[in-house]
């Protein structure tokens, strides 16, 4: 029976179904780690642990190479919280475009007998504009942004897509009412509305700075809702500063940005609702099932997608570094066994390797090929399942 931690209620809720199959929160030593908001950065992870799956589709709080290193495959849930970010999104673009925190501060202010009087006077300075007809640019359209984009749509708005990475799931959620630019540029030069929706990563950080600000037309309005760091926070004062940029609404902070009248801060909320933590915890817990119980991969961090049915009645799988001769040397050491590979496939991400060889028999020597396979040098992990 495998074990599995926990870090709270939620995740815990999510693993409730499966409690015949594992124990949870009863060791340290566990199989799994069903995560949210944990930092594992200077925990010590244990040798056993084979999978981490952080709630959510960030991993910043998870050491990714510690975790390779260990054996331990990563993963996160893309898409648990997509609706509850889309709404947020959807509901900041709506304020945007009707002052409603400006005017909702003004209305808190003043009272009295005659606020009726003066409100009437002084409302035409909130005076908004209608999203209908408008143009919003929609950079990123995976989980949250083709929800965005959709949404936007039916609002009436005319709606541009950029993504250089689009995958053909990805466009198939996406509405044939919305245009795909070629370029971020295309995208950015006619948009009212601007709003991001794209991974952190080495490329994507700062991915709208001076030059991208510059594109845009005169009054834009910027969201940013997928991570901080995405927007270059300095750039984007100077264009609010200089009236090039109408406002800024984000969900992460920083000092730079606070206590300014045309910047909308809010805590991080994006993916804050009951629903979008219970969707985490229980496509998390049927991550970790999936994984524990057929070594199958979708969605990892550190390893390639690698799915194969689970035919025979013994799999093994291998995690090792990408490099040259590894896949010999594992076929080797099961042909020396006389072992009869049934299926092989193998699949690399980055540095990093995953193969899965499916057997019908093992001749009574599981634990010594076990073993002999983990000896090779370049191999972080080696496992063997049991259908």
């Amino acid at each position: 029976m495998y074990q599995i931690k926990t870090y709270n209620a939620i995740a815990k809720a999510g693993l409730d179904r499966f409690t015949d199959q594992y124990q949870i929160n009863q060791t340290d030593d566990a199989d799994a780690y069903l995560i949210r908001s944990v930092n594992l950065h200077e925990q010590e992870l244990p040798k056993n642990l084979k999978v981490i799956v952080r709630a959510g589709a960030g991993f910043n709080n998870v050491p990714i190479d510690k975790a390779t290193t260990n054996g331990t495959a990563v993963f996160t849930t893309p898409g648990s919280n997509a609706n509850a970010v889309k709404e947020l999104m959807i509901a900041m673009l709506v304020a945007a475009s009707r002052n409603l925190f400006a005017a909702a501060d003004y209305a808190a202010q003043n009272s009295g007998a005659d606020i009726s009087k003066r409100t009437e006077h002084d409302k035409t300075k909130f005076s908004g504009q209608e999203l209908l007809g408008k143009t919003l640019a929609v950079i990123g359209v995976g989980h949250v942004g083709s929800l965005v984009a959709n949404a936007a749509s039916q609002l009436g708005m005319k709606v541009i897509a950029y993504d250089p990475y689009l995958s053909s799931d990805a466009a198939w959620r996406i509405s044939t009412d919305i245009h795909r630019a070629k370029t971020l540029h295309t995208a950015l030069k006619n948009a009212d509305y601007v709003t991001i929706h794209v991974p952190k990563n080495g490329e994507t950080t700062g991915m709208i700075g001076a030059k991208e600000l510059a594109a845009m037309k005169d009054g834009v309005t910027v969201f940013n809702f997928a991570r901080g760091g995405i927007v270059n926070n300095m750039e984007m004062l100077k264009a609010l500063d200089n009236g090039h940029a109408k406002g800024y609404f984000t969900d992460f902070g920083s000092d730079e940005i606070l206590n300014r009248k045309d910047v909308v801060v809010t805590p991080h909320i994006g993916g804050s609702t009951g629903e979008a933590e219970t969707n985490g915890a229980v496509q998390g817990a049927e991550t970790i099932m999936n994984f524990l119980e057929t070594g199958n991969i979708q969605n990892s961090v550190n390893l390639p997608n690698l799915q194969i049915p689970f035919a025979t009645p013994y799999r093994i799988t291998v995690m090792h570094q990408n490099i040259p001769n590894m896949v010999g040397q594992i076929a080797t050491i099961l042909a020396n066994a006389n072992i009869n590979i049934e299926n092989m496939s193998n699949a690399a991400k980055d540095k990093v390797a995953y193969t899965i060889i499916d057997v019908n028999h093992l001749q009574k020597q599981d634990a010594a090929i076990i073993d002999q396979l983990s000896a090779i040098e370049a191999v972080y992990r080696v496992r063997l399942i049991r259908k």
